[in-house]
This record gives C-alpha cells, sequence and structure tokens, in this order.
C-alpha cells in the first residue's frame, strides 16, 4: 500500500462508504478508505434497512428528502441493484383520544415539506394501497385512515380495535448490504481503495493534518482525514484532541419464520403508536408478579414490524426500544433473550393473530448494534477543529436512509462546492452558539421511531 493518500477514511461502514463514493464521485482522487473489519460489517450489517421522510425536524426532513432522491436516482442508474420500495410506514392506534394529536403531528410533518395529508374515513375514499415493490409513480406525504371497517379493508391482520392508521409515503426499504455495495463498488471504479487496517493515530503540527498512523507500524502522509468511525467515533475523535458530543446506546432486533402468515407479505413497516400492557395469562402474571415486575409495568409504544425477504420468504422482523441500554460499543454486542418474547407479545397487540405462537414460535435469529447519537439525535457532518480534519457520524438508527445525503454535505464541505442550508445544522460548530444550547435545552424533535 502506498503510504501517502490525498484522503484518508477511518471507517467502512455506510458512512465512509458513502464519504467515499460522493468524494470520488465529485473527481477527489487519491482516497484511501481503512477499516480492521470487511467494509459493512459492523453496524451496518444489524440495519433494519428503512427508510422514511418523515420527521419533525426540517433540518432532518431536508435531509432525507434529499437522501432519498439520491437513492432513487442510485436505484435508477443500477436497475434498482437494492430493492428499493415505497411501501410506507404505517401508524396504527387503537386510542380514540390519540386521533387528534395524531392529525395534528401528521400536519405539522406535511407543513415543513414531507407532502399533503390526506384524509380518508369512506370505504369508497380516494386511497392509493402501495405496491410491494417499486418506488416510481407513488404519492408522497401521507393517508390518514379513520375506522376500523376501512383500516382493516386495506390491513386485514390488523387488530380490530384499531381505530387510525397514518400511512406515511415517502418511506418503505431496501437492502442495506446492497446499498453500501453498490456505493463501494462505484468508488473503487473510481479509484478509490480500501484497506483493511487498524488506526492507532492521528498525526498533526500547526493545527492540521498531517498524517494518519497504523496498527501495523505504518504511517499514512494524507492531508485531509475523515472520522466516519461509527459507535467509535469518539475514541477516534480523541486522536485529534477533539471532544465529540456523542453516545453509544445498544439497540437489538429479532426475526422468525412467520408460517401462519400473520403478517400480510405486501406489508407496509407497522407501528403501534399505542403504549401498553403485555398480554400474559393468570399463571403467567402470577409467576411474573414474584420473579420479575417490570414485564407487568406499561410499556411505550413503537413496537413494529415488516416482512423480511422476497419470493417465498416467511421471515418477518421484530423491534422494540422498550429498554433503552447506553453502553459503550463491546463486540459481539451483548443480546437479551428474553427480546424476541416480549416484542412478539408487544405486537400481538396491533396483530392478534400473533397469539398463536405464544409459547411456540419458532426459534427466533437475535442479533443487535449500536447507535451512535448527539444529545438531539442530529448526525455530525462537516469539518472539525482541526484543519484537513472531517467528521461523518452520529447517524444514530438513521445511518441507511442518511447516508447518501451526508455523505454528498460531507463531499461538498471538503471539495469547497455550494452547502445546502441545513448544512450548518449538522456541524459540530452548532454547539458553539449559545442560541443552539437553548434551542437543546427544550428539544422534543429527535425523530426517534
Amino acid at each position: 500500500m502506498p503510504n501517502h493518500a490525498n484522503i484518508v477514511i477511518c471507517g467502512a461502514g455506510i458512512a465512509g462508504v458513502s464519504a467515499a463514493f460522493f468524494l470520488s464521485r465529485a473527481g477527489v482522487e487519491d482516497i484511501l478508505l481503512i477499516d480492521e473489519r470487511p467494509p459493512l460489517s459492523l453496524t451496518s450489517d444489524h440495519s433494519t434497512e428503512c427508510y422514511r421522510n418523515w420527521w419533525p425536524d426540517p433540518a432532518m426532513l431536508a435531509l432525507m428528502n434529499r437522501s432519498i432522491d439520491l437513492m432513487e436516482q442510485i436505484a435508477d442508474e443500477t436497475g434498482n441493484a437494492f430493492r428499493m420500495n415505497r411501501r410506507g410506514y404505517l401508524y396504527v392506534t387503537a386510542d380514540e383520544g390519540k386521533i387528534p394529536s395524531l392529525r395534528a403531528r401528521a400536519e405539522r410533518i406535511s407543513g415543513l415539506g414531507a407532502g399533503p395529508l390526506r384524509i380518508h374515513a369512506r370505504a369508497d375514499s380516494a386511497y392509493q394501497p402501495a405496491p410491494m415493490e417499486g418506488f416510481r409513480d407513488q404519492p408522497v406525504g401521507a393517508d390518514l385512515l379513520l375506522g376500523p371497517e376501512l383500516i382493516r379493508g386495506h390491513f386485514p391482520y390488523l387488530t380490530e380495535k384499531a381505530l387510525a392508521a397514518l400511512h406515511v409515503r415517502r418511506a418503505g426499504w431496501l437492502s442495506a448490504q446492497q446499498l453500501g455495495m453498490t456505493l463501494l463498488e462505484g468508488a473503487r471504479r473510481r479509484g478509490v481503495r480500501f484497506e483493511s487496517a487498524r488506526l492507532t493515530g492521528v498525526e498533526t503540527a500547526g493545527g492540521r493534518v498531517l498524517a494518519v498512523r497504523l496498527a501495523d507500524g505504518r504511517r499514512v502522509a494524507a492531508g485531509i482525514f475523515v472520522n466516519a468511525a461509527g459507535p467509535f467515533l469518539g475514541e477516534v475523535g480523541r486522536m485529534l484532541h477533539v471532544d465529540l458530543p456523542v453516545h453509544t446506546e445498544l439497540h437489538l432486533k429479532a426475526a422468525f419464520k412467520d408460517h401462519l402468515g400473520v403478517v400480510g407479505r405486501e406489508a407496509p413497516l407497522l407501528i403501534w403508536d399505542d403504549p401498553q400492557y403485555l398480554p400474559w395469562d393468570e399463571e403467567e402474571r402470577a409467576f411474573l408478579a414474584e420473579e420479575e415486575p417490570s414485564l407487568l409495568a406499561e410499556f411505550p409504544s413503537g413496537v413494529h414490524t415488516r416482512p423480511e425477504g422476497s419470493g417465498g420468504s416467511e421471515m418477518v422482523l421484530m423491534l422494540w426500544e422498550y429498554r433503552t441500554k447506553g453502553m459503550p460499543p463491546v463486540w459481539p454486542p451483548p443480546l437479551d433473550e428474553q427480546y424476541p418474547e416480549i416484542a412478539l407479545r408487544g405486537l400481538a397487540t396491533m396483530l392478534p393473530g400473533l397469539r398463536a405462537y405464544f409459547g411456540r414460535a419458532p426459534r427466533p435469529i437475535l442479533d443487535g448494534g449500536y447507535y451512535t447519537k448527539t444529545p438531539e439525535n442530529r448526525p455530525l457532518i462537516g469539518p472539525l477543529p482541526v484543519e484537513g480534519a472531517y467528521v461523518l457520524g452520529a447517524l444514530s438508527g438513521y445511518g441507511i436512509m442518511s447516508a447518501c445525503a451526508a455523505g454528498e454535505l460531507l463531499a461538498a464541505h471538503i471539495t469547497g462546492r455550494a452547502i445546502p442550508a441545513y448544512a450548518n445544522e449538522f456541524a459540530l460548530a452548532r454547539y458553539d452558539d449559545p442560541e443552539y444550547q437553548q434551542r437543546l435545552e427544550a428539544w422534543d424533535a429527535s425523530g426517534q421511531l
């Protein structure tokens, strides 16, 4: 490997790969991408693979709209190599008292630029269901379906208690691995080099980047360094004597074979928007009252599921962040063996057919990864207070959906091209602004699902 590069990018997850892709597409040459693990194999490999432009934060919404634009362009260029669909997100509630707030929330996000809100309360409404595949010629914004008859007419697997369902339309999922490989292969075709190596230090002098040091003793001279180290963003930042305001949280997901076909294979991402108590029988409740009473407490809203795979696949994913676990990243991550059963029981409130699996579900597949987050759950994209040093990270649980716009924005910072209006909202320097610090004290727009 040559001992010099124009740009060294640390981290070959979706963030680093996207940075390499968009920098090379902007004409930058001699880019070195380094990671001690294979590309896309740390947190990117454990993604839920979903995307949405439905955010209460206008800067995040603008970033996601741009990122979806870019993903659609790349999908068109590659024959949709990463199987991007537009099935949407469906937020479901059985609480009549929540309908006004659900509508108000939708109107607010619609007004920020997510697209129009359409209200449907009749069986003969003009609601347009989403196709299973593809993303073109589909509506944007959201559709609010009111009444159990209308909802179950389109989503017959949902509970009869569902009173409102908000279908967010510029949303869906894709193959995260294939998107990442599409970006990586595109970068490599334009000369980007990947090296399996562990970073041990960044050399600076006179306040600017000079080189990086690797665990095998090599020194690679470089004038520009990009910290895209995912869960190790803070650790790499300290090599530059820069304290990044980030923390990591462990997030899990489970998959199992839905051989009974409870979750419709054509379903969107299904999200139960109400808090709930888990459905235990009397014997189970008596046991839990003695052994684990926390499982009898109220659980938060947000349990969600979607079908996984194509063709004859029967797999479904189950996700629910009912217990946030902030912790430094360790590998392999510690897994909670109760998670699949808890997620299954939570989903059974929305999908009653899942009760048939209680105590007899097929053996689940459980895995997890780390969200790297800032206090307000916005990313870090842009220059660091060391000349030649940049950061692209803290992409939390939205790394796949934001990666293209984040990589494009980083490339604009480095090449001096025009940056979008939202760029300063994601720069590290925002924390130096007293007005921004005041905004953080009342922040309620994290957009965390």
